[in-house]
């Protein structure tokens, strides 16, 4: 009898998610090869989203990510899905602000009237945002802020939050350039050009469903309905989009075709305050230790410790020097691997003296 050839191991679906997401497999080069891979990285903690960088590059410093912000203008921030501040590059803003935005608006209008902004003071507030960004930009929220109360609009408590979220919304302002270890607000017309022309809303789901699976896949269309912030029949059109390009599965997930390498589950990975990992599927469940400390509660992710796959321990710096706690004895392969990953934490975090914290 002739022996069958061995098949080959199908890789787990964590194994798959973290070789889309940049953390095993050869990384990426610059910043804005993370960021358009993603396609979107949570940018709420600046330093998150510097070390979500971190994680899926080798050699980089918290300040290219400064750089490509103000300098390159290759990447800016803003609220797109789900209404939250998103990393995107300044090309695909284009076409996600439209595509992610509409919806927030009812929202923005109700948090405003809670705050005491009438529709009318919240007019006169985006219109001094506008005039003070065209003759004094780029301007800090503090600096903004004085100049809305300068013209008797409310700025308290959430307020300016929620005013600024209101310009971003109408595509007139975003996040660019840093300022000391702040960024930014400028006009989008100002930082990043004409527009080009619209891009069609069909053309635009595919182009997020396809873009979304490169970065997160395999993934159903309520992972991808999650991530955007958009319903899931729309979801399901970016889908149907691209369903051409969609490798067959049996287990009704969606992933790209084409050929594949065999990921590997790295042994130890530091990652950093609302890493995309735990924000890129409608669970989470996949990458958390069972028993593990809490590293998400109430809105709030914290630094984590991802051992053979799963968040496992938490860690931060005090002094410069990054301290964590791994919950059982670690083998060779994970100590070295651990050593290497806070060493490297501590690499990309220093600055020279007198420079701004990353």
């Amino acid at each position: 009898m002739t022996a069958r050839p061995a098949r080959a191991a199908t890789p787990s679906l964590a194994a798959q998610r973290l070789r889309a997401q940049l953390l095993s497999g050869p990384p990426a080069r610059t910043v804005a090869e993370v960021t358009g891979h993603l396609l979107a990285v949570q940018a709420q903690d600046p330093r998150g989203a510097r070390l979500a960088v971190r994680a899926r590059t080798s050699g980089l410093l918290a300040a290219d990510v400064d750089r490509a912000l103000t300098a390159d203008r290759s990447v800016v921030v803003s609220w797109l899905n789900r209404g939250t501040l998103h990393l995107v590059l300044a090309e695909d803003y284009w076409w996600l602000h439209p595509l992610t935005t509409p919806q927030l608006v009812t929202g923005n209008t109700r948090r405003l009237a809670q705050e005491g902004v009438p529709p009318g003071h919240a007019e006169r507030g985006v219109g001094v945002i506008q005039r003070s960004l065209a003759a004094d930009g780029p301007l800090t929220r503090a600096e903004l802020r004085d100049k809305i109360a300068a013209a008797g609009v409310r700025t308290q408590g959430q307020a300016i939050v929620h005013l600024l979220v209101l310009a971003t919304l109408r595509g007139l302002i975003v996040r660019g350039p840093m300022r000391g270890a702040e960024q930014a607000f400028v006009l989008v017309r100002d930082w990043l050009g004409p527009p080009p022309r619209p891009m069609g809303r069909e053309r635009a789901l595919g182009l997020l469903a396809r873009r979304y699976l490169a970065g997160h896949g395999p993934a159903t269309d309520r992972d991808l309905a999650k991530w955007a912030g958009l319903p899931v029949g729309d979801a399901r059109r970016g889908l149907v989009a691209i369903a051409s390009g969609l490798a067959g599965r049996d287990d009704g997930l969606s992933s790209l075709a084409g050929p594949q390498e065999t990921p590997r589950v790295p042994a130890v990975r530091l990652l950093g305050a609302f890493d995309p990992l735990l924000l890129g599927w409608a669970s989470r469940e996949l990458f958390l230790a069972p028993g593990a400390p809490v590293i998400t509660s109430n809105g709030l992710f914290r630094p984590f410790v991802l051992i053979q796959g799963q968040g496992a321990a938490l860690w931060t710096v005090t002094g410069g020097k990054v301290v964590t706690d791994p919950p059982r004895p670690l083998t060779a392969p994970e100590r070295a691997a651990l050593a290497a990953e806070t060493a490297d934490i501590e690499r990309f975090l220093a600055r020279p003296e007198g420079t701004a914290p990353p």
